[in-house]
Order: structure tokens, then sequence, then C-alpha cells
């Protein structure tokens, strides 16, 4: 085959970037730092964005829209937040070209320079929180609870497909709320979300915690994160929710009546996830051969491909394909019958196991004679005969089995990858030969942090949420720590 892939054992980071390439989900653009995402890659974040969005509507969220240009005073207005994003951001200076007087194609107009430059989106609070302060004048207008599936562009140098681009997709959760404690159960709600669509529709465990002060969102008071491990024992951060306080609603003067009469600014949250998580989904589950996607977010559940020599054992064979596929599409799955004449079978089943289509059928003329299908799994590489009649149910429970495997086999790998250390010459060692996740106490202080960060590129990835107590002292200083903490190299 021409789409051979270099074996994750021999380099992981050009396995990714083969897969990406050669299964067609995305590819780099002329704009340096951005990618088009192909037809088939976009497939699967629809399916994405259509489970994330319908689970936003069931919590009571409205999908709105904002502006992609932002004003430059609107930063200056949460130093916290600006200092965090100055870097990353690209700026609209001029709104006007012309022809170059000495002929050599197009120049910026210099008579066109914007009185106030304009920040493109890196993320959306301040514009909102601009807004928000028309929308709300008393508690009768609380909550608000708005989402916008939006771009965005925070500028890259060093980009990578689907996991570090100059531009990249995302949903963006923005909600404004009477009290502090409203605001706080927001955020964990999402993050709470966030976790039960990686782990049930992703296949993917993740680890809920919260994030160290050095690691927060710019201009929050806390941030939840759910952390996935991936294949090659890196972590990889997969959806953020913030508890902003009132730091924004200060900044813009958003203000609201109680309902005793007092005058109180708004207590806000905000939460994302983007196109990472299509780098997540690679990362975690695929292997040599190519994609291997959960049922739950393929593009094609069910890709049946006829086996004949005779146009008339075609025939015979579309009438049992087209039977199959319109009782599982009936039960909501998505079905394809390859009856494409150019390309052959070996080079069809090659193509679905590259690109991940969780069940192949293969139906050929001693099939139809015997009553039986041919079944392949994606995930195990496995195959075997399974009777025509009451197929659709059979393939149903299998896809159910495949999404329940395909997850296990993650919790496992993550099980086998977690290891609990307490001297730091112990986590070095154990971070270098075997990577993955390390439990370590900490003394708390940024200094330390820090240090850890610098000398061995791990960070903290999170403070468990669910990590109990445990009396020890940080495996760098010796100072008290009443809790272990995920520490891991990561994307």
């Amino acid at each position: 085959m021409a789409k051979v892939l270099t074996p994750r054992g021999e380099n992981y980071s050009q396995w990714y970037n083969d897969l990406v390439l050669k299964a067609d989900l995305a590819e780099n653009s002329a704009v340096r730092g951005c990618m088009v995402i192909k037809p088939y890659g976009y497939a699967i974040w629809e399916r994405m964005q259509r489970v994330l969005d319908q689970m936003f509507k069931d919590t009571g969220h409205e999908n709105a829209y904002f502006p992609l240009f932002i004003p430059k005073s609107f930063f200056s207005k949460e130093a916290a937040h600006v200092e965090g994003f100055a870097k990353e951001c690209a700026v609209v200076t001029h709104y006007r070209l012309m022809n170059d007087p000495d002929g050599n194609g197009v120049v910026v107009d210099p008579d066109a320079k914007l009185e106030e430059e304009l920040i493109v989106r890196p993320t959306s609070e301040t514009i909102i929180w601009n807004t928000y302060k028309n929308w709300i004048q008393s508690y009768r207008d609380l909550p608000i609870k708005c989402n916008q599936w939006a771009n965005v562009v925070r500028w890259e140098m060093r980009t990578r497909l689907f996991l570090r681009t100059a531009e990249f997709l995302w949903q963006e959760g923005h909600t404004a709320h009477a009290t502090k404690a409203e605001a706080i159960e927001e955020t964990e709600t999402m993050i709470n979300i966030y976790a039960e669509f990686a782990e049930k529709y992703m296949g993917m465990p993740v680890i809920q915690g919260l994030k160290t002060a050095s690691e927060r969102f710019a201009g929050a008071l806390e941030t939840y994160t759910i952390e996935a491990l991936m294949q090659d024992g890196k972590a990889l951060q997969s959806g953020t929710s913030h508890f902003l306080g009132q730091n924004f609603a200060k900044a813009f003067d958003v203000k609201f009546t109680n309902n005793e009469g007092k005058e109180d600014y708004v207590w806000a949250s905000s939460w994302g996830v983007s196109t990472r998580l299509m780098g997540a989904l690679i990362m975690a589950h695929s292997d040599d051969h190519g994609l291997v996607l959960p049922p739950q977010l393929a593009p094609i559940q069910v890709a049946i491909v006829p086996i004949y020599r005779k146009d008339e054992e075609l025939e015979r064979i579309s009438e049992v394909a087209t039977d199959i596929k319109a009782k599982l599409r009936a039960r909501g799955y998505e079905v394809k019958f390859d009856d494409n004449t150019n390309k052959k079978p070996g080079w069809k089943f090659a193509e679905y196991e590259l690109k991940g289509v969780p069940i192949r059928l293969a139906i050929g003329p001693r099939d139809l004679e015997n009553g039986t299908v041919e079944v392949a799994r994606r995930d195990t590489l496995t195959k075997e005969v399974v009777a025509i009649d009451g197929i659709d149910n059979y393939i149903v429970e299998l896809l159910d089995t495949i999404q329940k495997n395909i997850y296990q086999k993650a919790l496992d790998f993550r099980t086998e990858s977690t290891h609990s250390v307490d001297s730091y010459d112990e986590f070095k060692k154990v971070l270098d030969d075997k990577g993955g996740f390390i439990m370590a106490h900490w003394d708390g202080t940024d200094e330390t942090e820090e240090l850890i960060k610098n000398e061995t590129k791990a960070t903290i990835r999170c403070i468990p949420l669910d990590q109990p107590e445990e009396e020890g002292v940080c495996m760098v200083t010796g100072k008290p720590s009443n809790k272990r903490v995920l520490f891991a190299r990561s994307y």
C-alpha cells in the first residue's frame, strides 16, 4: 500500500503526522501555522459538535455569536487577561488595500489606518462582557448562559495539525450569575460534561482536577481541567472550565440589582474545548494500521464491501447490502455500501482500516449461498463469519462492544502508566524510563513548580478532584504536603 504509516514505536511524532495526512483528516495550508480540515476530518468534528451542542442545550445553554474583532482597549481592562494573551494576538491596523503606484500588486493604503487597532479574537471574554453590560440590569436578567461555536487565532510559532495551530475551531461558553455559588456550580457542571463526553463518546478516560495558580486561565480565579494520557506517555489537556469570579464584571462595570435592592457585580464562568480533541482522539486509540475510531463518533460506522466477478453477482449482493444498510440506518447508524468499480476490494479494506471504520462487512457470492457475511472489527483486527439473518441486531450489539472495548483498553493503559513516587530522584527516573502520569507530593509553591518544570519538562497537570488527602512531604523541598498532584510531560 502507498499509505504505509511510520510505526509508533519508531517515531511517534511522525506516525501522528503521517496518520493525519494519509487518513485525509487535515493538511497544512498556504497560510503558515493554519490548517485545512478535510471532509473526513470535519465529519468527525461535526459529530463531536452535534453531541456537545445537545449536551449544552440540555443544561440550559443557548448558542449566540459575537464579533471576530475586538477593540484593543478592551484587553487593557483586565490586567491578568491581557498579560496572558498579549504575545499571541494578531492585530488589524488598516482597513483598505490599494494598487501599488509602482505596479507591484497591492499594498496597504497608508490613509486607511484604523483609529483603534482591532484584535482577532484569541478568546471572547472581553467582547462578551462588554455586551453583557447592555443585557443585565437586575437579578431578573440572570443567569445568562451563552455558548458560541467559532474560530479563534493565537499566533503560534511551532504548530502541529489539530494540537496547536494559529487558527483553530472551538466552542466557548460564557455565563453570568447572581451569586458566587451559582457561578462555581456552573464551572463544575461544565467540566463534568466535558468528562462525560470524553469518556462516553470519545472512549477516552480523563482525570478531572484544578490547575495550579501558575497554570490557570488568564483572568480566572480557578481553572478546572480534564487531562488525558496519550499512547506515548504524554498528557493532553482536553477541556477547561474557568471560574472567573467578578473580575470581568468589574473590568467592564457589569452590575445588577439583586432581589434585596442592592447593587452588586455579576459572577462569571467560561469554558471551552477545541479541535485539539481531534488530536486526542487520534493519539488515544489509533495504531500502526491507522485510525481507531469509537463508533459514537465515527462518520461511517459500517462499511459494506462487495466481492464479485460478474455484474449479476454485484446485483444480488447489492440487494442484500441495501437491505442491511436500510435496517441499520433506520436505527440511527451511518452505513456505506462501497460499490465503486474503480477500486479493488483489497484497496477498500486497507482504506477503511486506515480511516478507522469500526465494522467492515464483506459479502461475496459464496456468502449469499451460505446466508452469511464476513464481519471485520477495526478495534481488534479480527474477523468472523456471521449469519445474514439478524445481522442488524448483531452489528448494533457489536458496535456497543467496540465502544466499551476501546474505552477499557485506554483505561487499562492509563492504569499501567500511572506511577506514585516519593523522591525527586525516583520521579526523574520514572519520567525518563516510563513516562506517563506521576502522582507525587508538592509543597504548593510556584518556585518548586517552576524548578521541576525547568529541570524535567514535566508540569503539574492538575490537582485531582478525587485525590484523597494524604499527609506527606514535597519530593523536592521536604516541606509538608497533604495531597499528591498529577505530573506529566505534555503536548
